[in-house]
Order: structure tokens, then sequence, then C-alpha cells
């Protein structure tokens, strides 16, 4: 007996050594730059040096020492950067399928739409986005299948449909009574709301997203129009959060805006007509500004072209420069502010395009940076995971040539992307 317990345990130990000798080295890589940006240094540190071992980053400064064996990309002159954010983002929408058109947009059509963007606004330089309302929960299949690395695209926060009141900015008032449509994330009352969070968190949401004013690209309400009622939206956000969900609130309208902060919202979407009482609301509650100041430009040059709502452009031509006026008043107050642009009414892959009118607006290079990763993973509640180059944190890191800090429109042509160590794209270097 004891010499095949002993005869076992020598077997035991044997397999244990060959597993231990047969497992695969960990994949070790080496970022080189002339600069970084870590997400929470308050200036840029160079030389820089990025350790990443597997999908994680392991040390980041100026004096890493390189173990032998690891692979270096040397970037050159460029700028590194944590994957950059956006937390107000439409993956499955495009800007052509608005308006009557998009009434002939399938289900299946949507999520094909979001396939081919989620690769875009990827090489784009967003390793991570916040997708807030999607038809026939699309974001929900496009989250699951880039996370099982079916399709490539950055990591996804879904809400599966928008919540609103029926006839309200999450409702489809495009068709006429016969047809009896109503959107799905459509929900009347306290308890039907509370009803309906419950419905898209069983279906996969990771976040819910109200309607709590009129909007833009919908037929006939107002932006500045209160929809969801507070008791409705106090209903609903108890409800999100003893499940353990953020709710994010489309408000353009001032009532709406302070009713939405008032009963607990995490984040205002737009919030175009905020006045400094809103603003005063929000720095008290600890809520979120994400506003979309790019997308008016957009709107106002092709909204015509791609078929939007003669409507629509008309209300964008009063909203848009007050919407601006109002973020850089909120960014003189410290309003906590994070990176959103309402991609989808623009074309996917610009989303960049919105640092430069941040900047102009009031923020400095830095704070647009760190609302796009610091800040935008902190509302995302991801702040162990991603949104700044440090170690422990996923390897999503970015590069662009030259110093956004001096000019922060080069963040518009990103030139390396890395996503959980994976180079996704690389015209920067070719390594070594």
């Amino acid at each position: 007996m004891k010499r095949s317990f002993l005869a076992l345990t020598a077997a035991f130990a044997l397999v244990s050594n060959l597993t231990a000798a047969d497992a695969p080295a960990p994949s070790r890589v080496a970022l080189k730059a002339a600069r970084m940006i870590d997400g929470k240094s308050d200036r840029a540190i160079a030389p820089a040096v990025v350790l990443i071992e597997n999908d994680r980053i392991v040390a980041a400064g100026s004096s890493v020492t390189i173990p032998e064996g690891t692979r270096v990309v040397d970037l050159g002159g460029a700028t590194l950067l944590p994957g950059l954010i956006d937390m107000h983002d439409h993956l499955t929408l495009m800007p052509d399928n608005l308006g009557y058109k998009g009434l002939g947009l399938s289900i299946p059509r949507e999520a094909l739409d979001g396939a081919a963007n989620a690769r875009r606004t990827l090489e784009a330089g967003f390793t991570t986005i916040r997708n807030v309302g999607a038809g026939g929960f699309t974001d929900v299949a496009l989250r699951d299948a880039v996370a099982a690395g079916e399709l490539p695209g950055p990591r996804m926060i879904v809400s599966g449909p928008a919540l609103g009141i029926t006839g309200g900015h999450c409702d489809n008032n495009l068709l006429p009574f016969e047809f009896h449509y109503r959107e799905t994330g459509v929900a009347d009352g306290p308890w039907e709301a509370r009803a309906k969070v419950r419905e898209v968190i069983k279906y996969g949401a990771d976040v819910i997203k109200i309607c709590a004013s009129g909007g833009v690209l919908s037929k006939g309400d107002q932006p500045g129009t209160a929809q969801y009622s507070p008791e409705e939206m106090k209903a609903l956000i108890e409800e999100a959060h003893r499940l353990g969900r953020k709710v994010a609130a489309h408000a353009h309208g001032t009532q709406s805006i302070k009713e939405a902060i008032l009963a607990g919202i995490d984040s205002i979407e737009h919030a175009s007509l905020i006045d400094d009482e809103g603003i005063r609301l929000a720095k008290e509650h600890g809520t979120f500004l994400v506003m979309d100041i790019y997308n008016d430009d957009y709107i106002l040059q092709q909204g015509e072209k791609v078929g939007m709502l003669p409507e629509s452009i008309e209300k964008e031509k009063k909203l848009g420069k007050l919407q601006r006026e109002n973020f850089q008043k909120a960014v003189k107050a410290g309003a906590k502010m994070a990176f959103g642009t309402d991609g989808g009414v623009y074309p996917h892959g610009d989303n960049a395009k919105q640092f430069a009118y941040m900047v102009q607006y009031g923020m400095t290079p830095m704070q647009a940076i760190q609302a796009a990763t610091v800040n935008a993973a902190e509302l995302a509640g991801w702040s162990d995971r991603v949104g700044s180059i440090e170690a422990g944190k996923f390897a999503d890191v970015i590069a662009v040539a030259g110093d956004p800090l001096a000019d922060v429109r080069a963040l518009e042509k990103v030139g390396f992307v890395m996503k959980g160590g994976e180079v996704v794209k690389n015209e920067l270097s070719a390594g070594r």
C-alpha cells in the first residue's frame, strides 16, 4: 500500500512538472515612444515605455526596464495614450438611416451595420464605448460577439432599447395610427417603468438609457420639453440602481435636466439647455454631463442630404450654438464631464473630431483627453480596467504622431491601436 501511494505521488509530481513546463510563456511586449499621456498625470511623461504581458499593463513610465527577449515596438516620436472612451455612441445606427428611411431598416441589417461600425470605431482609437440605445437588442449581440473574439470592436457597455413615454423621443412617431406601432422601450407610469427596467436587464442591458425630454431627431416633439415625470424617473432609477445598473438620461431641456438630477440620474446626455442652477445641481450630486458638441456641424451641413427630417434640422439650428455655450459654462464651473459624441448621428470613426470643439469651448487639451479616458472610465464604473496607462489595467493603448497637447487634432489621426495586448492597427512602426 505504501509503495502504491509513493508511486502515485511521484506520478502526480511528474504530471505537474510537465504541465508547468508545457505552459506557454507569457506574451511580453514593450511599447516605446517620445512621450506618454497616461490619463492621470497633468503633464506628459517623456520618454515613455509601457511593458505589457498578455492582455495587461505591468509597468509604465520613463525608466521601465525592458526584460531580455521582450518584443519591442518603437513608435519613435509618437505620443502614447490610453485607449479612448466614447460614452454616448450608437454603433448600430447610421446617419443615412435616420428619418423615414429608417422605417425600411430590419433588425438583422442594423446588427450588420453595427459590426462594420465597431471596427471603424476601434481603428479610430476608441477601445471602449457605451452604446445608449439600439433596436432589437442588436447592441447586446454585438457586445457579445466582440467579447467572444468573433468580431473586431471596442469593449462595449450597452443599454438595449432606450426607455421613454408613449409618443416621446424614444418612441417611433413616423407611422400613422393604423399601424399601432410602439417602440420596445416605451413604458408609462412608475410601475410600468420599473417593469421595463427589469425587462431590458433580463435581455442583456449593462446600463439603462431613458428619454427625459424631447429630441432633435424625433418627430413631433421639442428638445426643451420635459417627457418622463419626476415620479417615473425616480422609480426606474431606483429599480436600476437596485439591480446594479447606472442610468443615463437623454435630456436637452432645462427642466428635465434638473428633474433627472434630483431623481438620482448618473449622467445627463446632451444637456443642451442646462442653466446655472442645473450646473450647480450636477456638481452637488456628482452627476456627469456628457455633451455632444461636434455633431451640430454634421447635422446642419449634411442632414438634408442624408434624409434627416426638415423639422430636425430646424431644431438643431436653434439648439447647437446654445449647447456649446452651455458646455463652456459647465467647464468653467468645474462640472464633472465625460466624452460622448452621439456616434451614428455622424459617420462612425469620426468620434475624435469632437476634441477640437471641446478645446475651443473652454477645455485644455489635457482636460479634453481626460474626459475621454479617466473621467469616462469613472462614469462607466470601469476605473479598475480602462482609462489610464498603469499596471493592472487592460493593455488598451493608442498612439498618434506628434503631441496632442500642442494640437489636439492629432487625435483625429490615430496611427497605432492596441486592445488587450493585441495590435489592431500600426501605421507608425513595424516593431522588432
